[in-house]
This record gives structure tokens, sequence and C-alpha cells, in this order.
């Protein structure tokens, strides 16, 4: 396994994070205890998940997620060595079984807090993130940006709030997801300015089908360092190539959750016949290929990786030692240049 420091902290990251969402949708308890076995026992410590957690959330399995880690942390002697990430729900959704008072008020980011810390079981958070930003903005692959102005700035407190669950042993740092070059720039601004906690991560979708990372963050996240925890790097698995081999199966996610449709038009499905020829070319899986173009950007800190089985995890995790060479990325940015990001 490769390790990342996290933001200018001295906390090593594997450059592969389990990510969990399928934990309590598509995995049962013991499943999800299966894979975070294997994870860690080959050089995984960092874990991500969230209060809204399964995927798609719905009454009966939000929260289910961080439970299933919580069972399998409680028995675990290593606490100290396992990075555990999590979020708190953004005030969009509308889904007041998550809370009635959705939103990133000083009163619901503590009640979300201690409501993660005890389906976790354990004592305090590695990195707490908000799960998507308060004010409306471009996310989930919104397009042609729109301004609106029924929105209160109210960054600061929440960076008052993060002092306050740091100082109360509750969590060691903070993130952003689903942010823009904006956000990050004014978070950073203000921890600056107020001595207050410093935005070490920004948890974005970045894959072969979605760059705009690339556009504007990624210079942020080098320079800041605040560097990206790249999230749907397969694309909801349209990137492992099972579609277009036709291996895929009635309970695979695109199949089963037809209404996420950022990863199903044409475009992607398109380019992403080019990247698999790429790959089989190479003599690569295309989910080899796939993660192993994000595994060594410079400003990915760490690569969330999610499986419904061990097979995929056992993939997944083994693209740590794939490097891809000059004429490979090449080849991979003419068929970029074609299809720019169709799943932004």
């Amino acid at each position: 396994m490769k390790y990342s420091k996290l933001g200018n902290t001295d906390l090593s990251v594997s450059k592969i994070c389990l990510g969990t969402m399928t934990f309590g949708e598509q995995n049962s308890e013991t499943e999800a205890h299966e894979q975070l076995n294997y994870a860690v026992e080959n050089g995984v410590n960092f874990i991500d998940t969230a209060e809204l957690y399964a995927v798609p959330s719905t009454k009966e399995n939000s929260g289910l997620t961080e439970k299933y880690i919580g069972t399998w942390l409680k028995d675990r002697t290593d606490r100290d060595k396992i990075i555990v990430a999590t979020k708190v729900a953004g005030p969009s959704t509308g889904l007041k079984y998550i809370s009635e008072n959705l939103g990133f008020s000083r009163e619901r980011i503590l009640e979300a807090v201690d409501g993660s810390l005890k389906r976790l079981q354990t004592d305090y958070i590695d990195l707490y993130q908000l799960h998507w930003p308060e004010r409306r903005s471009n996310m989930f692959g919104a397009m042609n940006y729109k301004h609106w102005e029924e929105w209160e700035d109210n960054f600061q407190d929440i960076l008052e709030t993060m002092q306050q669950l740091v100082d109360a042993g509750k969590i060691r740092y903070f993130g952003i997801s689903n942010e823009t070059p904006w956000g990050l720039n004014n978070f950073l601004k203000l921890a600056e300015k107020h001595n207050l906690p410093r935005c070490m991560s920004v948890q974005n979708p970045y894959s072969l089908l979605n760059r705009t990372y690339e556009i504007g963050l990624a210079e942020v996240s080098i320079r800041e360092k605040a560097g990206l925890l790249a999230y749907s790097p397969m694309a909801f698995g349209l990137l492992s190539g099972k579609y277009h081999k036709k291996t895929d199966t009635p309970n695979s996610r695109l199949n089963k959750f037809k209404n996420m449709a950022r990863y199903s038009s044409e475009n992607c499905y398109d380019a992403t016949s080019k990247y698999l020829a790429i790959a089989e070319k190479h003599n690569m899986t295309l989910a080899e290929m796939s993660l192993a173009f994000i595994n060594q950007q410079l400003f990915v800190t760490s690569n969330i990786i999610g499986a419904t089985n061990l097979a995929q995890l056992k993939e997944n995790i083994g693209s740590i030692n794939i490097n891809l060479s000059a004429e490979i990325i090449k080849e991979i940015d003419a068929v970029h240049k074609v299809y720019p990001n169709p799943a932004p």
C-alpha cells in the first residue's frame, strides 16, 4: 500500500480508502465486516462513511453503514491505527428521517456528530466532513451555474463549531465535500484569519468520466495542501467494463438503481468503450486502469473505492501497484479530448 499525508497534518492515510455506502443496502453486516477485514489486512487504514448512508438512502437503511462499521470497530484493539471519516448531511435533501433540523447550524452539527459517534461505537472521528454545501450550488452533476442569493453565509460559524468539537476531543480534523474552488478558498481564508480548524480535504467526484476537479480545484489542492478524496472513481461500476462485456447482473448498481443516472448517458457509454480498448491493449482490466489513473494524480490524497464483493475489492485495492506509462496517459487524454467530462 502507498500512503499520503492528510492535508498539512502528520497523519498518513492509505492511498486507497474503503468507501462503504453499499453497507446496509447491497451488503449485509457480515459482508461489510469481511470487506473491512480484507482491506485492513492489505494495508488500507482509511474508511469513509456518512450519517446518510446506505445509498440510496431510505428511512430503513439510514445510519446502517455507520452501525455496521461500529460493530466491527468495537472489537478491535487497533482503533488508533484506523482513520475513520464520516459526514454530516447537507440540508437540501429534505430527508427528515435524518433530522428535523437539517442544515449546518451549531445545534445540528453537534447532534450529527453525537449520532455518528454512537453508531460507530468510537470516542472520536478522525475526519469530519460537510457532505455538500449548505448554499445552493452546482453539485451532483448539475450544469450551467445559476446564482442564488437566498442564503446566509455561515462559514465562520461552521469552523467555530468544528473548533468546539476538536476541543472536546470528538473530531480530529475537518473536511468538505462536493465543493467548489470558491468554497474551499473561503474556508481556508477564514480558518487562517481566525485561527480556526483548517480544511484538510475535499471529497469530490473524480474519474475518467469526470475530470472537472482538474479545472480549478486541483491547483488549490496542491498549493494549499487540501487534497482530493476522489469518490465514484468507478462511475457506479460502468468503468469496470461489465456493462460493455454483458457480465452485469440485475443487482449491478446501474441496473438496480436506474434513478441514479449520472453515469448512464450515451456519451458515458461511448467514452467507456474507448477506455476499455486502451486497457485491453495494455493487458489491464478497465477497473485497474481507471483506478491507477486516479492513484497517481498529485492532487489526490486518497481514492475512495467501493465494492459489493471481495473479488471486486481485491482488484480495486490491487490497482495501487499499477503505474500507467506516459504512453497510456496520452491515449487516455486523447479520449478525454473527444469526450470531455460526460458525467460532471
